[in-house]
């Protein structure tokens, strides 16, 4: 293995600092509620506002901003996301009436958590097809509420209204126009004006990620995510344009994004460092792409197929993209957010419209957990039913292990059974 380029390690301090920060707005949300939420709002996006909820006229008005054109391609997409969804939920099933010992019964239900929080980022850009990602599952999951959050356009009090239209084409039930650690703050206490939530979702800056991670116990979360990442697993058949394009792509999201390049072909990678020199020249975005390509791009030069397999499941990319001849490599990948297999397969597909969901794991977190889906949304909770012989049958056997760990009262609550029933 040979670095082309190597990219930054980012360093504990940085991470320490902010933990205690976001740590002081977790506690200040809890303390004064809505008036803290107000004053980081003010602060941080100049939202000023004291209503946080988005009106129905408010809802509207967005509406009428929208072309012709844009509001068709956001119920597109919405549809294609909608539609994988709804295949998800059809692979959880119900288990009933399994009998382990004659006349008992264990199964499981499937139980949509009762409201959740998805968290819509802003930032540099209207990121509205994330409301898509997180508010669809939800719906077809079955949550009763669906609170959503996103900051407001910076020097405003209204949240981007293609962000607010997708919102409402997903199926909020409330929509609040606030953003930050302060956001998911409220989600988990709940203050006077938004009631707390059973699960938080959605991806956002390090701020965001790192209340998701204090708040976690309160409130469920989908998982703590960092910046954005892509890894691209190529052997000699790639076109390398296509590759600096999809480096780009993602370096493009904000300076912290991360893009690896993989290859086993020392030409391919020294072509894709050139070719990303090059289309940054024509980039509107060139100033952030640059500076996260600069600072955590790689270029990964490996031995061989096998070893390039070694090393993505090492980065554990919450992208992954491979194009490679010989696809027999492709059971041997399994840790990654999402995977994108063939040159035609777009890793930008996945962000938008495909169907598959966009919000994935970073920092790793693909070694033991996937993306956001249906599932996030679902709590899968086991039953029992036993009559009088199984309880006969059984009670014995946990009188035994509960005498057997020193647990008296356990064997007791069995025993009696047998004495009373």
């Amino acid at each position: 293995m040979e670095y082309l380029k190597k990219g930054t390690i980012r360093t504990v301090d940085e991470m320490e600092e902010q933990s205690k920060y976001v740590a002081e707005i977790i506690r200040n949300i809890q303390i004064f509620g809505d008036k803290a939420l107000q004053e980081y709002n003010t602060r941080f996006d100049g939202n000023s506002r004291d209503m946080f909820r988005v009106t129905q006229e408010e809802i509207d008005a967005a509406y009428t901003q929208m072309s012709e054109q844009k509001l068709k391609d956001i119920r597109q997409a919405a549809e294609n996301i909608r539609i994988f969804a709804q295949a998800q939920r059809g692979c959880l099933k119900e288990l009933d009436n399994v009998s382990i010992i004659p006349h008992s019964c264990l199964g499981h239900r499937v139980i949509p958590v009762a409201s959740c929080g998805c968290y819509v980022p802003g930032g540099s850009y209207p990121l509205f097809s994330t409301a898509l990602m997180l508010i669809i599952p939800a719906k077809v999951a079955g949550v009763k509420r669906i609170a959503a959050c996103s900051p407001a356009v910076k020097g405003t009090s209204e949240i981007h209204y293609k962000t607010l239209v997708a919102m409402d084409i997903a199926g909020a039930d409330e929509i609040y126009a606030i953003g930050g650690a302060q956001s998911i703050a409220a989600l988990a206490y709940g203050t006077n004006q938004i009631k707390p939530v059973d699960v938080i979702v959605g991806p956002g800056n390090q701020y965001v990620a790192e209340a998701k991670r204090q708040c976690y116990g309160q409130v469920g979360i989908d998982f703590f995510a960092g910046p954005s990442e892509v890894l691209a697993l190529a052997d000699d058949s790639a076109n390398p344009d296509i590759l600096a394009a999809d480096m780009l792509a993602q370096a493009e999201h904000d300076r912290l994004a991360k893009s690896i390049l993989v290859t086993t072909s020392r030409k391919i990678g020294m072509a894709v460092i050139e070719s990303v020199a090059k289309q940054l020249k024509n980039l509107k975005t060139a100033e952030i792409a640059a500076a996260s390509w600069e600072k955590y791009g790689e270029v990964i030069l490996a031995d061989n197929l096998e070893e390039a397999v070694k090393i993505a499941n090492e980065y554990a990319p919450e992208h992954l993209e491979v194009i490679v001849k010989d696809e027999r490599i492709l059971p041997k990948l399994v840790n990654f957010g999402s995977l994108f297999i063939g040159q035609e397969t777009g890793e930008v597909f996945g962000d938008y419209a495909s169907g598959t969901n966009h919000t994935l794991p970073t920092v790793k977190a693909s070694r033991y957990t996937g993306g956001v889906w249906v599932g996030t949304f679902l709590k899968v909770c086991s039953f029992q039913r036993y009559q009088r012989s199984a309880m006969r049958e059984i009670a014995p056997l946990v009188s035994r292990m509960a005498y057997g760990e020193g647990l008296t009262a356990h064997a007791k609550a069995a025993e009696i059974r047998m004495e009373l029933l």
